[in-house]
């Protein structure tokens, strides 16, 4: 490991000479400029982890120094040297972003702890640094995998929304990327370098939830032993992600919207209004239209949480992107099991590709995952995928994939006769799945109740089917 470097600035050449045997003698490498316009120049050609100036030096002061080393690293410690019963513009050091000060006589136990700390922090401001460039990368455009056309719509509409503070809603599927979309908005716009703090709806229990968001105060309720921020506290500055919006129950869901319209809140069992400022963004697999509707979710909350909508297609809806991504993940797993799996052979993509993917891209992943962790070879042959995967034929999604339909050259096929299988074997489907309510299953088929009686009639189908009420049979056909 390379050694921590410091630098240390005095004009007093006894004080230098001081700090070099004590630090050299800690496992240190020191460096030692007499005034602070030579310490300015040292800094430009010489990168260190910590400085440490006297205040009072011909010249260039400490503080003048200190501003200057600001201004070409921000995240540079810089200590003060000061004299006894001369503080005040040690203070006032530290209000202009000195880490701390050591006052002379020095103490060389306490001078040992500080240097410690100091170079503690340092690592810490440069670690953070580190993390947030790797994050910033992590969820930059580039790597949100997809090159199909309803991808392509939502990377341009991201890009437009990241450098907003509106509201942003994600829905789609569960495993379509929500959460990526999400962490890509806040990474990609002006609140990149501060907290994103997600909170899944869905995973807190009820009589927690409160606590959880919006913080307690100490003694508010057996269990309270101390005062506690909430989330949305955590997240100021910054973008809280609310997961599985839809599943927020509606006594939350009331002082989520104050929390929205006037930015403060007050802690379980405290009396003191807390105020924040947070971007919002949610992600939901349901049709929050619809839960409203329903009474399950708030009208007003939802046209506060709606001010831009992202949908996220499932990836039956972009199949032109499984070979891409399918890709991606295989190099991903390759690097992270240690395993020498090259490539997926032609015959196992078209089967990747075919598949349906209920559970959608996180279903894919996992299906790369386990393949790579199992496989022998250096290529993924049919028999490497999951069983199950080569006895599914393609599933009915909404769509047919033209691709994976084959005419025989000679005998063609018999389309009408076909068009009736099809239509009647929907029909089945849509009747079992209902419990035989054709309401129900003509919702499921997006067709009129009366065209699904036709159709119930046409295909001999009346023994799966029960009578709807008759009073929705009216409704339905008025």
């Amino acid at each position: 490991m390379a050694l921590s470097k410091i630098l240390v600035v005095d004009d007093e050449e006894s004080i230098r000479e001081f700090f070099q045997i004590m630090l050299k003698r800690e496992g240190y490498e020191v460096f030692t400029a007499a005034n602070g316009k030579e310490g300015l120049e040292h800094l430009k050609k010489n990168p260190v982890d910590l400085i440490i100036s006297d205040i009072q030096m011909p010249e260039l002061s400490g503080l003048e120094l200190l501003s200057k080393v600001r201004e070409i690293d921000p995240e540079m410690v810089v200590m003060m040297i000061t004299a006894f019963g001369s503080t005040e513009i040690a203070v006032e050091a530290m209000k202009r972003g000195a880490y701390d000060y050591i006052q002379k006589p020095f103490k060389i136990d306490e001078v040992k702890i500080i240097i410690r700390q100091a170079l503690e922090k340092r690592s810490l401001k440069l670690e953070n640094h580190q993390l947030k460039k790797e994050l910033g990368t992590k969820y930059a455009f580039d790597n949100i995998i997809g090159g199909a056309s309803p991808m392509i719509k939502i990377y341009e509409l991201v890009k437009r929304v990241a450098n907003t503070k509106s509201s942003v809603l994600i829905s789609g599927e569960s495993g379509t990327g929500k959460e990526l979309i999400a962490r890509a908005v806040h990474y990609n716009g002006p609140l990149k370098d501060k907290p994103f703090v997600t909170v899944n709806c869905g995973a807190i229990p009820e009589n927690l939830m409160e606590s959880e968001m919006f913080g307690h105060k100490k003694g508010s309720f057996t269990g309270a032993i101390a005062d506690k921020k909430g989330l949305f506290e955590v997240a100021h500055t910054g973008t809280i992600f609310l997961d599985e919006l839809g599943e927020l129950p509606l006594t939350m869901q009331v002082k989520l919207l104050r929390v929205i319209q006037e930015g403060t809140f007050k802690r379980v069992g405290g009396t003191e209004d807390i105020t924040v400022d947070v971007r919002v963004i949610s992600a939901t697999n349901k049709n929050l239209e619809q839960e409203v509707k329903g009474g399950r979710f708030r009208e007003d909350l939802f046209y506060r949480m709606n001010v831009i909508q992202i949908i996220c297609p499932p990836l039956r809806d972009r199949k032109e992107d499984i070979p891409m991504l399918s890709s991606h993940f295989l190099e991903k797993f390759s690097k992270i099991l240690g395993m020498n799996v090259k490539k997926i052979s032609n015959e196992a993509m078209e089967i990747l590709r075919r598949y349906q993917y209920p559970g959608n891209v996180r279903e894919l992943e996992n299906i790369i995952e386990r393949t790579v962790a199992l496989e022998p070879s250096a290529i993924i042959l049919p028999e490497s995928l999951p069983k199950h995967m080569l006895e599914t034929k393609e599933e009915v999604s909404g769509h047919i994939d033209a691709h994976a339909i084959q005419i025989d050259d000679t005998k063609g096929i018999e389309l009408e006769r076909l068009t009736a299988d099809f239509e009647r074997a929907l029909l089945i489907k849509a009747l079992e799945q209902t419990g035989g309510v054709k309401k129900r299953a003509a919702k499921l088929l997006n067709i009129s109740f009366r065209s699904m009686r036709y159709r119930v009639d046409k295909y001999s189908l009346s023994n799966m089917s029960i009578d709807d009420d008759e009073d929705e049979v009216a409704t339905e056909t008025a």
